[in-house]
């Protein structure tokens, strides 16, 4: 069966590709998630029945109890699913371009687009120091308000602290100039079906 999904950005209703509605499932351990797009914590018990709506760049957005939750790949066990060790990124490529690859492993909970390709990052800024670099990255969200928002941006400063090279990571809200649909690239337009 095939299913379409419907959200709103910025009160524009877009209809994101066909995707395949999964099966239910139950969990086979209690699982911690958050609830999207508010950002509440959420617990669910072991042989809770879920169903997984995305499953993207190390998280897992499932609907449970009547719920959106964001749920990350510590808990793909308890979902059935096995944990994908990524490839090692090119040695050489610069702190830079590695950067910007991790990024692109981030992904809305809602929306099947990495945050690059979504618009959200504004820019990447290294400072050299002693043994490596500090990063500062400038990202908004697609609402001002969005709960995900600090979510999103823990993942990302997460996975960019992990590359060799890091020293101090820095995400930056910046809501001016605000996000708007142009933003987005036409790889990111093509998967949500506007083009």
């Amino acid at each position: 069966m095939i299913k379409k999904n419907r959200l709103k950005i910025n009160n524009e209703r877009i209809e994101v590709s066909d995707t395949p509605s999964e099966s239910k499932i139950k969990t086979t351990r209690e699982i911690k998630g958050v609830i999207v797009p508010f950002g509440n914590e959420m617990v669910l018990s072991a042989n809770t029945e879920v169903v997984i709506t995305q499953a993207l760049g190390g998280s897992y957005t499932i609907i449970a109890n009547g719920e959106m939750i964001r749920v990350t790949k510590e808990y793909a066990d308890a979902l059935g699913q096995e944990v994908l060790v990524a490839e090692n990124t090119s040695e050489s490529q610069t702190l830079e371009e590695r950067i910007w690859n991790e990024l692109k492993t981030c992904y809305d909970p809602e929306i099947p687009v990495n945050i690059v390709d979504l618009g959200l990052i504004y820019g990447v800024e290294l400072n050299a120091v002693e043994d490596g670099h500090d990063v500062k990255i400038k990202m908004t969200l697609t609402a001002p308000g969005c709960g995900m928002g600090p979510i999103i941006a823990a993942e990302a400063e997460h996975k960019v602290r992990a590359l060799v090279g890091t020293k101090q990571v820095v995400i930056e809200f910046v809501f001016d100039p605000p996000w708007d649909r142009s933003r987005m690239s036409d790889q990111a337009r093509l998967e949500l079906g506007m083009m």
